[in-house]
């Protein structure tokens, strides 16, 4: 059996993997969702303008050290491909599957910032206008949603050289939402990549939610499309 660890995006907790757990528990394997540092219902301002990418790498590695977990898929949707790519690079050999679901895959030295298009950039710098620490959710989508910590988003990547091997990589692309996507770019790269697998969902960005048993599916070892 499997053991999945699941790190959710910008402005969400662990609730908007809530749909996925129970499918992926029904298979018979452990399953952990995280909620990252300032993102958690009872952090204050303080640890919300302290946290960067560093401390939400840390949250996925400290979760791996309390659990003693080995063996480990571990999954990120849209911003959190930047902090599982960080976890997985100094993990020590305990990941063993990564995918990116709908997320981004840096490069050495590259940030949220960097890789994201306009329109993102735009979003961020907007949400952060307030406090100038904690970017506000857009308008609409799910009430849990929280102020996510400014830093993280700006903060440079910085992966070995050569890169933690990882026996299996693979990118979701979620087609459903082609005229704000961040990642039709990455697509390409990535499909012209012979280490990494690429799949594709036809739904928008939010495919936990829009088509769970897709997304339990694929995590379950649907076959890839490149």
């Amino acid at each position: 059996m499997a053991t999945f660890v699941l790190v959710p995006g910008a402005w969400k907790g662990s609730w908007s993997f809530e749909a996925v757990v129970p499918l992926l528990e029904r298979a018979g394997h452990t399953v952990h969702a995280l909620t990252l540092t300032g993102l958690r219902p009872d952090d204050d301002r303080a640890t919300v303008a302290a946290a960067n990418l560093d401390t939400h790498a840390e949250d996925v590695l400290r979760l791996l050290d309390r659990a003693r977990l080995t063996d480990v898929t571990l999954v990120g949707h849209s911003y959190a491909g930047m902090v599982v790519a960080a976890a997985a690079d100094r993990a020590g050999g305990r990941v063993s599957r990564l995918v990116h679901l709908d997320a981004y895959v840096p490069r050495d030295g590259e940030s949220c910032w960097s890789s994201t298009n306009e329109h993102f950039r735009e979003v961020f710098a907007a949400g952060a206008a307030a406090t100038g620490y904690a970017v506000r959710p857009p308008d609409g989508g799910d009430p849990r949603r929280r102020p996510h910590p400014l830093a993280s988003f700006l903060q440079t990547i910085r992966l070995s050289d050569p890169p933690a091997r990882i026996p299996r990589r693979e990118f979701v692309y979620c087609s459903g939402w082609e005229d704000r996507t961040p990642f039709a770019a990455l697509r390409t790269r990535l499909r012209a990549d012979p280490a990494w697998q690429v799949h594709d969902l036809p739904t928008g960005h939010d495919a936990m939610h829009e088509d769970p048993e897709a997304v339990a599916a694929l995590l379950l070892g649907a076959p890839h499309q490149r």
